[in-house]
C-alpha cells in the first residue's frame, strides 16, 4: 500500500522522524484523511478533497479544520487530541512544527489499541452495563454544557431536518433500486412524521435543545480507555451535522447499539440518559431521528458498495445495507403500547426489577424519586434533609410529582413507548389516573404489585441509606407512616394487578409472561 501513498506521506512513514522507539508507521486510508500509527502517537493528516457536503481543498481550509477537530474533541476527549501540528520542511527533510512555511497540518493524538473500539467490544460481549451507565453520565453532562444555536440560526430547525432525511432518498434510490418499494414507504412516513413533529422540532430548537453536539456519534467512535467508554471523532467538517438536536445525536447511538443486537444495552443507555438529562419529552422525535439515522449507515454502505470491487465484500456490504433498511422498516411499524406501574412500600424491591424489566420489556421507565428532587431543584443524590410529609415530600410536591410522571407518561404513550412508572403507588388516587390514562388512551395497563415481609423491608431501607447511593430517602419512619395511609387495591384493580413477591430470586422472564407482555 505505502507506494501507491503521495511522497509526503510515504515520507512522513520514515520510523526516524517519530523517535527511537518508534520501529514502523502503519497508514489508516479513508476517503477524507490518513491517519500515521506510530506506536506512541497518531497523526490524521486529512486529504485534500471537495466532496461538497466537505471541503479540504486548499491548505488553508485543512489547517482550520485541523483546528476544529482539536477543539471540538477536546470536549469530551482532551487526553486524546493533544495539539495541531505544521509538516515543515523539503522533501527528502521534512518534519514537525520545524522553521519554514507548513506543507501540511495535522492533528496529533495519542495512539489507542483498536481492540478496545466499542464496536469490537459489542462482538466480543466485553462492555458492561456499569460502562454504559457511564456513558450516558458522560453524554447528559456533554449535552447540558454544550453551546446553544441562537434562534435565528437556520441550523436544527424544521427545514434543515427534512432537508437532510430528503437527502438520504435521493441516493437510496438511486443506489438500491432493489428496494424501491421499501424505500417508498419510508420516504412516506419520513415525510407525514415530519409534518406531525414540524411544530415539536421548532418548539425544541426554542427550548435550546439544538446545540454543538458531536454528530457522529456511534460504537465505532467510542474507545474504551480506563474501564471509561470515551467518545472521539466529532464532526468538524459540516456545522448542519454538528448543530442538531441533543436527541438526533442520542438517537444514532442508540440505533446503532440496538441494531448490532444489544437491545438491552441501547435500552439501558437511553433510560439512563433521559434520568440524567430530564429529556423525556424530546422522545417523541427519537424514532423519527433512528429511522433517520439508520438510512444515513445505509446510504453510506450502499456508497461503499457501489465501490467494491471483491464479490466478497459486494455481498458483505449488501448484506449490511439491508439490514439498516430493514431496521428503518420495523422501527416505523405501529406499536401497542403498554403503561405499567409499581405499586409497593419503600424497600419492596419496586425500582431494582423495575429497571431491569425497562431493558427486557423494553420500556421507558420514570422514576418518581429523581422526578420529585429535580422539581425541587435537587440532583438525584442530593439530600434534601426533609421531615415527614414537609420539604420535598410535603402533600403538595407529592401531588406534583404524580402529576408530572402522568404528563411524561401520556406523551410517550401517544409516541409507541412501553412506559413503567417507577413509585410507590399506595394511594388510590393516584392509581385511578393511570388506569384513565391507558383507557383513554387505549393502551395496556398494569400493576405490579410488589411485596415483601416487613423484616426484608427494614433491612433493605437500612442497608440503601447506609450506602448513601440512592436517590431515596425512604427512612424506617417513612416505611411506618406508609403503613398507615396505604390505601390497599380494590377489587377492580385486581384484574390489572400481578403480585411480585421479592422476598427471594425475581425472574424478569416469568413476570413478562405472566403479565403477557414483551417481545
Amino acid at each position: 500500500m505505502v507506494p501507491t501513498l503521495p511522497p509526503l506521506i510515504q515520507e512522513l512513514c520514515n520510523p526516524s522522524l517519530h523517535g527511537s522507539q518508534t520501529v514502523g508507521v502503519r497508514v489508516v486510508e479513508t476517503h477524507i484523511s490518513w491517519v500515521l500509527l506510530t506506536g506512541e502517537t497518531a497523526y490524521k493528516i486529512k486529504k485534500p478533497v471537495n466532496f461538497g457536503f466537505l471541503d479540504f481543498s486548499t491548505l488553508a481550509l485543512r489547517q482550520r479544520f485541523c483546528q476544529e477537530e482539536l477543539r471540538l474533541n477536546r470536549r469530551l476527549a482532551p487526553f486524546l487530541y493533544e495539539a495541531v501540528v505544521a509538516i515543515t520542511g523539503k522533501p527528502g527533510q521534512i518534519g514537525f512544527d520545524g522553521s519554514g512555511p507548513a506543507l501540511e497540518y495535522a492533528v496529533k493524538m495519542k495512539q489507542f489499541d483498536e481492540s478496545s473500539l466499542a464496536d469490537r467490544l459489542l462482538e466480543q460481549n466485553r462492555l458492561t452495563t456499569a460502562q454504559i451507565d457511564v456513558l450516558a453520565q458522560t453524554l447528559a453532562d456533554f449535552h447540558g454544557k454544550a453551546d446553544c444555536a441562537e434562534a435565528n440560526d437556520p441550523h436544527g430547525g424544521p427545514k434543515k431536518i427534512l432537508a437532510a432525511a430528503e437527502h438520504n432518498f435521493d441516493h437510496l434510490l438511486r443506489l438500491c433500486g432493489d428496494r424501491a418499494e421499501l424505500l417508498n414507504d419510508l420516504l412516506s412516513w419520513t415525510k407525514a412524521e415530519f409534518a406531525r413533529l414540524s411544530e415539536v422540532f421548532q418548539a425544541r430548537k426554542n427550548a435550546g435543545f439544538v446545540r454543538e453536539c458531536h454528530g457522529d456519534l456511534h460504537s465505532g467512535n467510542l474507545v474504551l480507555l480506563g474501564g471509561i467508554l470515551v467518545p472521539f471523532d466529532c464532526i468538524e467538517f459540516s456545522e448542519d451535522l454538528r448543530w442538531i438536536d441533543c436527541m438526533n445525536d442520542i438517537a444514532f447511538l442508540f440505533m446503532d447499539i440496538d441494531e448490532r443486537g444489544w437491545r438491552y444495552l441501547a435500552w439501558r443507555l437511553l433510560n439512563r440518559y433521559v434520568e440524567l438529562s430530564g429529556d423525556y419529552p424530546g422522545l417523541q422525535i427519537l424514532n423519527f431521528y433512528c429511522v433517520y439515522r439508520a438510512l444515513v449507515r445505509a446510504k453510506v454502505v450502499a456508497l461503499s458498495l457501489g465501490q467494491a470491487a471483491d464479490p466478497g465484500e459486494q455481498s458483505r456490504l449488501k448484506v449490511q445495507c439491508h439490514r439498516y433498511l430493514d431496521y428503518a422498516l420495523d422501527a416505523i411499524q405501529q406499536k401497542a403500547p403498554v403503561l405499567l406501574i409499581t405499586h409497593g412500600f419503600s424497600g419492596s424491591g419496586k425500582s431494582t426489577v423495575a429497571k431491569a424489566l425497562s431493558e427486557r420489556l423494553p420500556a421507558i421507565r420514570i422514576g418518581s424519586d429523581i422526578q420529585r428532587k429535580r422539581l425541587a431543584g435537587l440532583d438525584a443524590q442530593d439530600r434534601s434533609q426533609s421531615k415527614l410529609q414537609h420539604g420535598i415530600y410535603s402533600p403538595a410536591m407529592t401531588r406534583n410529582t404524580y402529576g408530572l410522571l402522568l404528563r411524561h407518561a401520556e406523551i410517550l404513550l401517544q409516541s409507541g413507548f412501553n412506559v413503567l412508572l417507577d413509585a410507590t403507588y399506595l394511594v388510590s388516587e393516584n392509581r385511578r389516573h393511570c388506569r384513565e390514562l391507558a383507557n383513554r388512551l387505549g393502551v395496556g395497563f398494569v400493576i405490579l404489585d410488589f411485596r415483601a415481609s416487613e423484616a426484608v423491608l427494614s433491612s433493605r431501607i437500612a442497608e440503601r441509606l447506609l450506602r448513601g447511593d440512592d436517590p431515596s430517602e425512604a427512612s424506617q419512619e417513612v416505611l411506618a407512616l406508609q403503613a398507615t395511609k396505604a390505601n390497599p387495591l380494590q377489587a377492580e384493580e385486581i384484574p390489572f394487578t400481578l403480585a411480585i413477591d421479592t422476598s427471594g430470586g425475581v425472574d424478569i422472564d416469568e413476570i413478562l409472561l405472566a403479565a403477557g407482555i414483551g417481545d
